[in-house]
This record gives structure tokens, sequence and C-alpha cells, in this order.
């Protein structure tokens, strides 16, 4: 059974004297971190008052937290959320729920490997299987087959040369 939490983000910095935090993101886009009423921190609940993207990170009040000198106290903190509260659009899925998936070969029903990253590149992401050797297959439709957690596996389509 997978973790309750998901660790999300890190706390970088304050942001202005009245206890703002400058959020780094661990998502594709800073807007992921939006949209909790919660977060936990050290693995206490904090109820977000605002959050807004700026510069690419998430700048965040949270209650309890109202001054510089208390802001100051968190930087470098992990950022987690609760798992059940993630809401992900079809066919979109967690980093750490693929990793360590077992890779098939949609033709031949073949063992490829286990998934073990995924690269955040800027086109798309990249799957990396290790195996009897190591195959990189970009994450797009035209790769990938079928996703099921569940069962453990994502079956890719493999063209000449992977």
């Amino acid at each position: 059974m997978k973790n309750g939490f998901i660790e999300a983000g890190k706390i970088i910095n304050t942001h202005g004297i009245r206890g703002e935090l400058r959020l780094q993101p661990w998502a594709d886009t800073p807007g992921f971190l939006t949209g909790f009423d919660h977060l936990y921190i050290d693995g206490a609940p904090l109820k977000v008052v605002t959050a807004r993207i700026h510069k690419g990170y998430v700048i965040a009040a949270l209650e309890g937290i109202d001054d510089l000198d208390s802001a100051i106290k968190m930087k470098n903190k992990i950022i987690s959320v609760r798992r059940c509260d993630i809401k992900l659009e079809e066919n979109r899925y967690l980093i750490t729920d693929l990793i360590g998936l077992l890779a098939v070969d949609s033709e031949t029903g073949g063992e490829l490997g286990i998934i073990s990253d995924i690269l955040t590149l800027p086109a798309n992401n990249v799957y990396v299987i290790s195996g009897k050797r190591e195959i990189l297959i970009p994450a797009v439709s035209d790769f990938i087959i079928e996703t099921n957690i569940e069962a453990g596996y994502i079956k890719f389509r493999l063209i000449e040369g992977m």
C-alpha cells in the first residue's frame, strides 16, 4: 500500500516580511501546490491562507506563520500533501507511483525491465527502464499502450532501435 502522504516541494526561502514562504514545487507545474487547503510540514497540517505562482515558484501564506521570524524557521523544510487530496486528470500519474513498475513489450509480452527513473525534460518526460540493458522511452501516447498501476506494469510499443 502506498504511503498516505506525498512529498510535493520544499520551502526554499521567505518572501516579504509578513511570513510568506517561497515554495519550490516538485511537480510538472507550479500550480499543483496552489490547489490544496492544507500542506503538511513535519507531519503537521498547516492551513493554506493564500497561494499564488510567482516566477515559477509558489508564494504561500500558511496559518500560524505570520512574521519573518517564524517564516525563517521553515526554510529548507519539505512540504507534503495527502495522497487522497490529489486530483489527477485521466491518464496522469504521480512519478512516485510509476517508479518500480514492470515495463512490458506490448507486441511480445516480454519483460523489458523495471522503470527506474523518469526524466522530466522540456519536451516530455522520458521513462528510464533498467533491465538487461537500459532503455529510454518518451512518455508519449505513441509508445505508451497501457498503464496499470494496480497490476504493476506499463505496456510500451517499441520501435526499431529501442
